[in-house]
C-alpha cells in the first residue's frame, strides 16, 4: 500500500509506470479486487508470503494465465525455507524475479529456469561537493530489527564526535528501537534521528553524505544502496547475500553483520584515508549501469512480454 512508503510499494509503483505505455495496469492491495474489474491477462505479485492468498486465488480462478512473483528479502532469506504459503507461491508462479544477483542461489535449482534477475533503479543525480569540515554518514530505513539500527548506533558511539556526524532517516516501527534512537540522540551530539522524510529530501541527504551505511540482517535488494550509487555516495554494508548481490563480491566496504567495531573502523578509514573513500566511490560507479531506469524498464517489459507469450 502507498501508506507504507516502503520498498515494495515503490517497486510496484515504478513497474506500473514502466508498463503504462505498454499495457493497462492496476495497483491493487489484494486479488481478486472488491470491484468488478476487466479480466486481467497477468498478475505481478510482490512478496511470496504476504501475497500468498492473492497468488492462490489467481491460480484457482485464472489457470494458465501468467503469474509473476517478485521475491523480497524476507522471502528469500527466511520465508521460503519454512513457510508453506511462501513455498506454494514459488510452485504456482509461472515466472519468478529476484532483485539482485545472489538471490538466484537462494532458490532450489529446479526453479532457476523460471527465474530472472531484475535490479531496481533510481534516477542518477549529479554528485554533490562533500563537506570538508565534517564527515557525514547516513543510514536510511524504517527502524525495525531486520535493518539492525543498533549496530549503527553503537558504531556512532565508538566514533570521533568532533569530526563525524551520523544521521538516521526512517520512521520507528518498533517502540524499543525508537527509544534507543531517542536516547542516542540525547546522549550523542554527533547523532541525529531525523524520522521519516519525503523521498526527494532523503535522496538529497544521501547525496550530500560521504557514505551510506546499510547494516541490515537481510535484504532482497536494498533500494537505498542503489540510490547512493546513483548519487555518487559510497556505501558501507553488512556482508550479507543481498548486499553482496548488489555491490559485488569484491567490494571493499563490507563489515560483518552486527560488528559495530568493524563498522566504526571502516568509517574511520573513510574519514581519514581519501584514497580508500575514492576506491569505494569508484567501485560503486562501476555498478551504476545495473541500476539505470532504462535498463530496469527494458527488463520489466521483456519479462511481461515473455510471460504473456509463454504456453499455458
Amino acid at each position: 500500500m502507498r501508506e507504507a512508503n516502503n520498498g515494495n510499494w515503490h517497486t510496484a509503483w515504478r513497474w506500473a509506470q514502466f508498463l503504462s505505455g505498454h499495457c493497462e495496469t492496476a495497483l491493487l492491495p489484494h486479488w481478486p479486487p472488491s470491484a468488478n474489474n476487466q479480466p486481467a491477462a497477468a498478475m505481478i505479485a510482490l512478496h511470496a508470503r504476504r501475497s500468498a492468498a492473492s497468488i492462490q486465488a489467481w491460480a484457482r480462478q485464472c489457470p494458465g494465465k501468467a503469474l509473476i512473483v517478485v521475491l523480497t528479502g524476507t522471502d528469500l532469506y527466511r520465508d521460503i525455507r519454512s513457510d508453506s504459503d511462501a513455498q506454494q507461491s514459488l510452485a504456482l508462479a509461472t515466472h519468478l524475479v529476484v532483485l539482485q544477483e545472489a538471490g538466484l542461489h537462494e532458490l532450489p535449482p529446479a526453479l532457476w529456469h523460471k527465474t530472472c534477475v531484475i535490479f531496481q533503479s533510481a534516477r542518477p543525480l549529479l554528485p554533490a561537493a562533500k563537506s570538508r569540515r565534517r564527515f557525514r554518514a547516513v543510514m536510511v530505513g524504517h527502524l525495525r530489527d531486520e535493518k539492525d539500527p543498533l549496530t549503527y548506533l553503537r558504531a556512532a558511539a565508538r566514533s570521533d564526535s568532533r569530526r563525524m556526524l551520523f544521521e538516521s532517516i526512517g520512521e520507528a516501527l518498533q517502540p524499543e528501537l525508537a527509544r534507543a534512537a531517542s536516547t542516542a540522540q540525547a546522549g550523542m551530539p554527533h547523532y541525529r534521528w531525523l524520522g521519516g522524510l519525503p523521498r526527494a529530501l532523503t535522496r538529497q541527504r544521501i547525496k550530500h553524505a560521504h557514505v551510506l551505511v546499510n547494516s541490515s540482517l537481510m535484504e532482497g535488494g536494498a533500494h537505498v544502496i542503489l540510490e547512493a550509487v546513483q548519487s555518487g555516495t559510497a556505501v558501507l554494508a553488512s556482508r550479507i547475500s543481498g548486499n553482496l548481490g548488489m555491490l559485488g563480491d569484491d567490494y571493499a566496504g563490507y563489515f560483518p553483520v552486527g560488528d559495530d567495531a568493524a563498522l566504526a573502523a571502516l568509517l574511520q578509514r573513510c574519514a581519514t584515508e581519501p584514497a580508500f573513500l575514492l576506491r569505494l566511490e569508484k567501485q560503486c560507479r562501476e555498478r551504476a549501469h545495473l541500476f539505470s531506469p532504462a535498463r530496469e524498464k527494458r527488463l520489466v517489459i521483456n519479462l511481461v512480454n515473455s510471460a504473456l507469450k509463454a504456453p499455458p
